[in-house]
């Protein structure tokens, strides 16, 4: 059978698609050991993890940015899950970091914005998951600040406030919640889950992927494996196992 009409037989097989929208801690997600590698290599041939991850960036752009990246005419139909994590760039001291600062409440009100905007292209609640900053070391955070001539520019404590309202915001629109700040700090030393004193190291994205799993496997349970098992095709006349279509 040639190729165009294997094609013209076939349905487009549409992979059903989790999309980790938030900041570096989201852009480095597929580096080696990264979380989101972590999810893409469990869900493979189940549907695809679509890392949107923007360095650098705050709440206040990325509800900007999220009606391009996910609409009803363009994704929004195949997203079985989203995660949304943002915090760590928001909570930036004012002072000391302008560019990337936003005041708390706006914080709070631009992830209530972009979850009304995902259940306004039909992604409901429950598959919408927010994900708080991790928690700041400040003394190996201090050093990479220093080191391009800086100021520590974020503090914990703050940090801290903004992962209380992002905990909130879940609440108040019933969405699903990772806090990370207070899991990574529950009594124990959490400098080994970051690398820097700001992003993951192994050891924390290995932590979060555990955290996100636990939730999204219970979501995603019910998704089917795309596209049969080699050993049940039938190897004689393929296209009976991998175009039915054709045959009706």
């Amino acid at each position: 059978m040639a190729l165009a009409e294997a094609g013209a037989c076939g349905r487009l097989l549409l992979w059903p698609r989790v999309v980790l929208f938030g900041d570096s801690i989201t852009e480095f997600s597929f580096r080696e050991n990264g979380w989101g590698a972590y999810l893409a290599e469990r869900l493979v041939r189940k549907c695809d993890v679509v890392n949107r991850g923007l360095s650098g960036y705050n709440t206040r752009w990325a509800k900007l940015i999220l009606p391009r990246l996910i609409t009803k005419s363009a994704g929004a139909e195949n997203t079985v899950a989203v995660t949304i994590f943002f915090g760590a760039n928001d909570s930036a001291l004012k002072d000391l970091n302008p560019k990337q600062h936003v005041p708390l409440e706006e914080y709070a009100a631009n992830l209530k914005s972009m979850i009304q905007y995902l259940k306004s292209v039909d992604i409901t609640e429950d598959r919408i998951i927010l994900i708080t900053p991790p928690p700041l070391q400040e003394s190996a955070w201090e050093k990479e600040c220093l080191a391009k001539g800086d100021r520590l520019n974020r503090r914990n404590a703050t940090t801290g406030e903004y992962a209380r309202a992002c905990v909130q915001v879940a609440r108040d629109c019933g969405t699903d919640v990772v806090d990370l700040w207070t899991l990574m700090q529950n009594n124990q030393d959490f400098s080994s889950y970051l690398c820097d004193g700001l992003h993951l190291s192994p050891k924390g994205n290995s932590f979060l992927a555990a955290q996100l799993w636990s939730r999204l496997e219970k979501k995603l349970s019910a998704l089917p494996f795309l596209l049969p098992y080699w050993r049940d095709v039938d190897h004689t006349h393929p296209e009976a196992t991998l175009l039915p279509d054709a045959l009706q």
